[in-house]
């Protein structure tokens, strides 16, 4: 089903994350609003739209209101790959399977920095 999407996970820590004072620098450093469609399979299809704002500091599970500065769309595996930092966005890009909207500068810095360290489990 497509609300058990990886990323829901991640996305999930990074919302927590937010909550802390280094959230809070990193928040400070952004100032970025992403919206990023996360397909189960195919990009464009069953999509589920995630609002990480680092203007406010707040993850939604919801379509950005308003303009977002970058729209990212990509599958539920790619981006947990590109969170853990085993995926390059740049490369992505390149490959058709990270497909971005919007600012490219606010794009280049959605990377895996962006998202709190999980130790593996």
């Amino acid at each position: 089903m497509a609300s058990e999407l990886k990323s829901a996970a991640i996305l999930e820590l990074l919302k927590q994350y937010l909550t802390t004072d280094e959230g809070q620098q990193l928040k400070k450093k952004i100032n970025y609003v992403y919206q990023i469609n996360l397909a189960p399979k195919k990009i464009g299809f069953d999509e589920v739209v995630y609002t990480i704002d680092l203007k406010k500091g707040e993850v939604t599970k919801a379509p950005y209101e308003g303009k977002p500065d970058v729209t990212l769309s990509l599958k539920d595996e790619d981006f947990v790959k590109l969170a853990t930092g085993n995926l390059n966005p740049q490369m992505a890009f390149m490959r058709g399977t990270l497909k971005i909207r919007g600012s490219i500068s606010a794009a280049q810095k959605f990377t895996p920095d962006l998202f709190p360290k999980v130790s593996k489990m």
